[in-house]
């Protein structure tokens, strides 16, 4: 009797902490029109998000509508991205400039540009644009800036939106594209594969500080973009999450997490990730991001290859 009651014990403290690992996905860049037009006007990102069922939280680049000739299209795609049923709209900023060099005035023109078609189709679809998150993540070059941000932001009924894992796929996508380019397909398989890997070392040592910090998993927030290696391998990297233990929830319930209302201690420019924000010590959390995973390989080789 008392090994039956350790057994249950143990098994419902396992599924505790499983049903504890959950993460929301939240996609940058959208749309990416230039990959639509030379993909026949097919949009397999979203395509694979509808077919996993998947919630995302989509930040919008409305310049991205107007920077190929096919506007019509890029409109139709804008409209197929807002009106769907998984995805959450958030602004991304206009032209996706970067705060700390256009100003706080250049940065609220970009904002409230950014929302000009996007906030009257979310209101057609029943939705609502209430999440920001700043182009690559540069919330100011110093307090100041930080402080005149977020109030604009809060004037106009914005929230700041953090994340917590982000595997550099920006970078390591253009690497991938030159090979699919040039029809090296092995080549191509071996980057994509090696992201993934990349991508689960990122999730792993994120968890550890926050399980050392936090005394327990906290609701991720994952940054990713609109590109050629995540339309190729999205799919891939959900189940691999699910491998280790993830489930996948909305941006809303994510910032329900009370890590979420943590003082970010960072006035900087850099676009690190809120985990390291919320350490006050500056001597620590560089030491965490240096022992961090790095994408060097991929760096290095990508600087061969453009040679």
């Amino acid at each position: 009797m008392k090994r039956t009651g350790f057994i249950l014990v143990v098994l419902l403290f396992c599924i505790k902490n499983s049903a504890q690992k959950k993460v929301a996905i939240t996609i940058d860049d959208v749309p990416n029109s230039a990959l639509y037009n030379s993909e026949n006007f097919q949009h397999r990102l979203l395509d694979k998000i509808d077919s996993m069922h998947l919630p995302v939280t989509a930040f919008i680049n409305e310049a991205r509508i107007f920077s190929t000739d096919a506007i019509s299209k890029n409109l139709s795609l804008f409209n197929d991205w807002i009106k769907d049923e998984n995805v959450t709209v958030g602004n991304h900023g206009f032209n996706h400039a970067m705060y700390s060099s256009i100003g706080v005035d250049s940065f609220k023109t970009e904002v409230l540009k950014g929302e000009t078609i996007s906030k009257t189709l979310s209101k057609k679809y029943n939705k609502e644009e209430k999440y920001f998150r700043f182009p690559y993540n540069d919330l100011g070059k110093d307090s100041t800036q930080h402080i005149q941000a977020e109030a604009f932001l809060n004037k106009h009924h914005y929230i700041i939106t953090p994340f917590t894992v982000h595997s550099e796929d920006w970078m390591i996508t253009e690497l991938y594209a030159y090979y699919k380019l040039h029809n090296m397909n092995a080549d191509a398989k071996r980057i994509g594969d090696a992201f993934i890997k990349k991508t689960l070392e990122y999730f792993d040592y994120i968890e550890s500080i926050t399980s050392n910090k936090q005394g327990r998993d906290i609701q991720q927030i994952y940054l990713m973009h609109d590109v050629l290696l995540n339309a190729d391998y999205i799919d891939i990297l959900i189940a691999a999450l699910k491998q280790k233990g993830y489930t996948f929830i909305t941006l809303d319930e994510a910032m329900n997490d009370p890590i979420y209302q943590s003082h970010d201690y960072f006035m900087q420019q850099p676009g690190i990730s809120w985990v390291y924000r919320w350490i006050k010590d500056d001597t620590e959390r560089q030491a965490l991001i240096n022992r961090g995973p790095h994408v060097t390989e991929f760096e290095k080789e990508l600087d061969s290859v453009k040679k």
